[in-house]
C-alpha cells in the first residue's frame, strides 16, 4: 500500500470501482433492476429513514450509477454526486433545492441555448426568476444580487462562443452575497478546468457530452463541493429546516459537507425522477477511462483548426481562447493550460447565409445540435440551438448570425482542414 494520492488518469480508470464480490467480474456490472431486497423490516425501515445507506429502488440509486458518482466526485475534488438521466435534469435538481416562488439566480449570459431557454421559459412556471450577467463585466453580478438571489450560474468554457469564464472573480461576489456558485463544467470536463480549486460550490455535467465522449449516452451529474454553509442564515429551508418526509431530519446537520448530494437525491431525484438508466452509466463509465487521453487530442486538433481558419480567406475572426492573440488567452493560461477544449465559434464573411451554406456541404464533420464527441461535430447556432432568440440576444450570447460552432474530434487533423476548406470554398 502507499499513500500517494492516485492521480487524473489513475482516477478516471478506477475511482469508485471494486471488482464485483460475487461474480469476481472487473468491469463495472450492469445492475439492470427496479429494485434491491431488504434484508429484513428494520434494514428496510433504516433505508427509507435514512438512518442507514443503501439501495432501495433505481429512481433514487443504484450501484452501478453509484460508480459513475463517485467516480466523477473524485475527478472533480468533491464530496459527492448525484447522476441524473441529463444536463438539463442536473440543473432542474440543483435548482429546486435552492428556490422557492419569487427566487431568483444570476446566469450568465454566455450560456448554452437550452439553458437560457431553460432558465428564461420553462423555470418561470416555477416561479423561479433569472437575472443575466455578462461573464466580461464581473461588477454586473454585483450589480444583479438582490434580497432574492439564490445561486450565481456560469459555464467554466461557455458554449457556443468557447469563452473562459473568471471563476475566481464570480466566486467573490457569490460569497460576498452569501449564496453558493455553481458551475456547469460540460465543455471543459475536470481534465482541463476544476471548478471546485477556484471557489465553485456545486458543479454540473451534461455527461452526454466529453465525459461520456462517444455520443451514445444521454446523462448529467450534479458535484457537491462541501463548501458552502446551508444552514446561515436559515436561507435554504431544504437544507437546514427539519425535514416533514424524513421524520424531522435536517439534512445539513446530518449529513455535514455532502448534504446538498443527499439533498438532490432524497428531496429532488426521489420526488422529480429524472433517473439515469444504469446502462447509460455503464457506458459513461466506459468513455470516462479514455478522457484524458480523448481530451488532450481534441484540445490539440482544436487549436490546429482555429489556426487553419485564422488564415482562410473567407473566415472574418476565430474565437478560441488557446490562440495567442485571443481576448481570453490569458484566462485559458491561468484555468486551462492544458488547452482550451475542444468547441469555438468562427464567423464568416459571407454572413448568415454563408452560415447555412457551410454546414450543408461540409462531409466528415456532422451537422447535429451536440457536442463532446469522438467525431466532429458543426452546427449554425442562429439558426438552430440559439433560434428563439431575437439577434441581439444571439450577439450577447456569442451566437451571432454569422457564426458557426465547431467540436472538434479527435480525427487526423490534416482531414479536418480537407473537409473544411473544400465547404468553405463550394
Amino acid at each position: 500500500m502507499t499513500d500517494r494520492l492516485p492521480g487524473f488518469s489513475t482516477l478516471a480508470v478506477h475511482a469508485g470501482a471494486q471488482p464485483d464480490p460475487t461474480t469476481g467480474a472487473r468491469a463495472t456490472p450492469i445492475y439492470q433492476t427496479t429494485s434491491f431486497v431488504f434484508n429484513d423490516a428494520d434494514h428496510a425501515a433504516s433505508l427509507f429513514g435514512l438512518q442507514a445507506f443503501g439501495n432501495i429502488y433505481t429512481r433514487i440509486g443504484n450501484p452501478t450509477n453509484a460508480v459513475l458518482e463517485e467516480r466523477v466526485a473524485a475527478l472533480e475534488g468533491g464530496t459527492a454526486a448525484l447522476a441524473v438521466a441529463s444536463g438539463h435534469a442536473a440543473q432542474l435538481v440543483v435548482l429546486q433545492q435552492l428556490m422557492r416562488p419569487g427566487d431568483e439566480i444570476i446566469a450568465a449570459r454566455k450560456l448554452y441555448g437550452g439553458s437560457i431557454n431553460q432558465f428564461t421559459h420553462a423555470f418561470k412556471a416555477f416561479g423561479w426568476n433569472v437575472a443575466w450577467a455578462d461573464p466580461d463585466d464581473i461588477a454586473s453580478f454585483e450589480h444583479a444580487v438582490t434580497p432574492h438571489t439564490k445561486a450565481i450560474f456560469i459555464e467554466s468554457i461557455a458554449n457556443p462562443s468557447g469563452s473562459i469564464t473568471d471563476i475566481e472573480a464570480i466566486a467573490a461576489v457569490a460569497r460576498k452575497a452569501g449564496v453558493p456558485l455553481i458551475v456547469d463544467n460540460t465543455l471543459a470536463s475536470p481534465y482541463l478546468i476544476k471548478p471546485i480549486d477556484h471557489g465553485a460550490d456545486i458543479v454540473v455535467h451534461s455527461l452526454t457530452k466529453f465525459l461520456g465522449g462517444h455520443g451514445n449516452s444521454l446523462g448529467g451529474i450534479i458535484v457537491d463541493a462541501g463548501t458552502f454553509d446551508w444552514a446561515k442564515d436559515n436561507k435554504y429551508p431544504m437544507l437546514s429546516e427539519p425535514r416533514p418526509e424524513y421524520h424531522g431530519i435536517k439534512l445539513q446537520e446530518t449529513f455535514g459537507n455532502f448534504a446538498f448530494a443527499i439533498a438532490c437525491r432524497v428531496l429532488g431525484l426521489r420526488d422529480l425522477g429524472p433517473a439515469l438508466s444504469p446502462f447509460n452509466a455503464f457506458m459513461i463509465l466506459t468513455g470516462i477511462e479514455t478522457l484524458p487521453l480523448r481530451m488532450q487530442k481534441h484540445c490539440d486538433n482544436a487549436k490546429a483548426v482555429a489556426e487553419f481558419l485564422s488564415t482562410h480567406a473567407a473566415v472574418s475572426a476565430v474565437n478560441y481562447a488557446g490562440l495567442p492573440g485571443d481576448k481570453y488567452n490569458s484566462l485559458q493560461r491561468k484555468y486551462a493550460p492544458k488547452g482550451a477544449g475542444a468547441v469555438f465559434t468562427f464567423s464568416l464573411k459571407g454572413g448568415y447565409d454563408a452560415g447555412v451554406n457551410l454546414v450543408s456541404n461540409l462531409k466528415l464533420f456532422s451537422h447535429l445540435a451536440n457536442v463532446g464527441d469522438t467525431r466532429s461535430l458543426v452546427i449554425h447556432p442562429a439558426s438552430t440551438t440559439h433560434s428563439q432568440l431575437d439577434d441581439a440576444a444571439k450577439v450577447k450570447s456569442g451566437a451571432a448570425p454569422d457564426v458557426v460552432r465547431l467540436s472538434i474530434g479527435i480525427e487526423d487533423k490534416e482531414d479536418l482542414f480537407a473537409d473544411l476548406d473544400q465547404a468553405l470554398n463550394a
